[in-house]
């Protein structure tokens, strides 16, 4: 059963959301009206999807994200207001997987949840039917482990958010091929994500960040301006 975390200070809306999910039979969700509340209750529970207010009492949203993520790889849906462009920026590259507006239908919400957790669940559907191992090979120090769920840096393990290394994923298996943002979409977020392309450059940029020797100057997650994003990987690169 799915664990699901509502973090907001406006009661009405936590209530009203609860009982929209409740109805669409999410029954294993939890309430934190401060970031301190939600920080403590992720360290307790092993959520699946969190939808976190960027608009905190305590502590900023964005900051909660980031110590989130050091317990963390649930999804993260951040409420935004309307105009705040720059908050959904920072917001993905903290570590949020999407964003919603505000204000908003409880029922978007609960179209939202149900599509990330569907293509959650596909994908770890897959990773458990599929051996051996896929092992991509993406320069002579980094490989990524699917079924593992891995990428490993210079004999390391690096941390990854689950739709970050989805996004990795769906581009190792379709190498030297350019993907427009709109085809990242559909692809990996799903139909009822925004096509914004700021959600698709930051997690391209993070990725960048833990995959590539030079992040300003990339060789492997390639930006073909006007066309869209490809990894580039040499016809040995993958490994069974």
């Amino acid at each position: 059963m799915d664990e699901i975390l509502l973090v907001d200070d406006e009661s009405g809306l936590l209530e009203i959301l609860q009982i929209t999910l409740n109805k669409e039979g999410f029954t294993n969700i939890h309430t934190a009206s401060t970031g301190l509340q939600a920080i403590e209750l992720v360290k307790k529970y092993s959520f699946d999807l969190i939808i976190l207010d960027i608009m905190l009492p305590d502590i900023d949203g964005l900051e909660v994200c980031r110590q989130m993520r050091l317990e963390s790889n649930a999804l993260i849906l951040f409420l935004t207001a309307k105009d705040e462009d720059t908050d959904k920026i920072i917001g993905l590259t903290v570590g949020g997987d999407d964003y919603i507006t505000k204000p908003f239908n409880p029922l978007e919400i609960v179209a939202r949840v149900k599509a990330h957790l569907r293509r959650q669940k596909r994908a770890s559907s897959s990773l458990r039917r599929e051996t051996p191992l896929t092992i991509w090979k993406l320069s002579e120090n980094v490989r990524v482990i699917k079924e593992s769920g891995q990428i490993i840096v210079n004999k390391k393990e690096i941390d990854c958010p689950a739709k970050e290394f989805e996004l990795l994923i769906f581009l190792c298996e379709h190498p030297n091929r350019i993907f427009s943002v709109r085809q990242l979409y559909q692809y990996v977020w799903g139909e009822l994500s925004l096509g914004d392309d700021k959600t698709i450059a930051v997690h391209i940029s993070r990725l960048r960040k833990k995959i590539e020797y030079d992040p300003k100057n990339p060789t492997i997650l390639i930006n073909s301006r006007g066309l869209g994003y490809k990894l580039l990987l040499s016809d040995n690169g993958g490994e069974h």
